[in-house]
């Protein structure tokens, strides 16, 4: 083992210095951004929030009422087909531009999302979503993602380190998923002892994507706005958000 002796931080290490502005009000602030992607040929425009990919936060239900604002939900992979169909058949237009289809790294997991996908192609968005990135299945899956859908936009993690995100890119991700532990519900640190402070992942992070012109998400450790806030200030492309999204009448849970 070898000890790390610089400084790591989380949200609550850190405040936001102020800074003068020459915007009279808050309200003059636009939260809408545009992105265009390292691989697919798209670009994206919307207000770069998400709801994670929680079975009790990226629910079909949070995808509509997110997507009126602009905002983007990673729908659980929980879902049938059969349910998939009825959401879809009755969906608003322009969704799609606003939700991702996730899946993890399984056999199951490659079946399902290709009937999703060949069922459903106006579907852009595809989350692969393992707890911990950390291995050479997940890199060599997302290889195979790629191959298969050349033009749809993917998004993968978890990792919390530079060379991982530039490996995940160079093997055809666009948007990289920052963070191993920090979710309010998520025991990754307490039963295998592995993380990363969340704002020294993002800034690490942020800056690695950036260079190969790939974009990251803020996933976990939110508590509050203003942690949102840090997330951005860290280099966050987009900061994916589960607690506070939970609790709501469209996610799905029992209170």
């Amino acid at each position: 083992m070898r000890i790390e002796l610089d400084i790591k931080l989380g949200f609550k290490n850190v405040m936001i210095r102020p800074k003068r502005s020459t915007l009279k009000s808050r309200a003059d602030v636009s939260l809408e951004r545009t992105f265009k992607f390292l691989h697919a040929e798209k670009n994206w425009k919307g207000v770069p929030v998400m709801a994670a990919n929680m079975d009790t936060t990226g629910t079909f239900e949070m995808a509509e009422a997110l997507a009126e604002h602009k905002m983007f939900t990673a729908i659980h992979k929980h879902y049938s087909l059969e349910e998939w169909k009825e959401f879809m058949d009755n969906a608003p237009d322009g969704i799609t531009e606003y939700m991702a289809v996730s899946t993890g790294t399984g056999k199951t997991d490659m079946e399902k999302l290709d009937k999703i996908m060949t069922q459903f192609p106006a579907l852009r968005f595809i989350c692969i979503d393992v707890a911990n990135g950390y291995s050479e299945h997940f890199v060599q899956f997302v290889k195979r993602v790629r191959e298969k859908y050349p033009t749809q936009v993917i998004i993968a993690g978890n990792v919390v380190t530079g060379e991982m995100v530039e490996e995940l890119l160079l093997a055809g991700a666009d948007v990289i998923k920052v963070g191993i532990g920090p979710g309010s519900v998520c025991t990754t640190r307490l039963k295998t002892g592995v993380g990363f402070p969340q704002l020294s992942a993002i800034i690490e992070c942020a800056d690695a994507a950036h260079g190969l012109g790939g974009q990251i998400i803020s996933d976990g450790g939110c508590k509050s706005p203003g942690d949102v806030a840090k997330a951005f200030g860290g280099g966050a492309d987009f900061v994916m958000l589960g607690g506070m999204f939970s609790g709501h009448t469209e996610s799905g849970g029992e209170l």
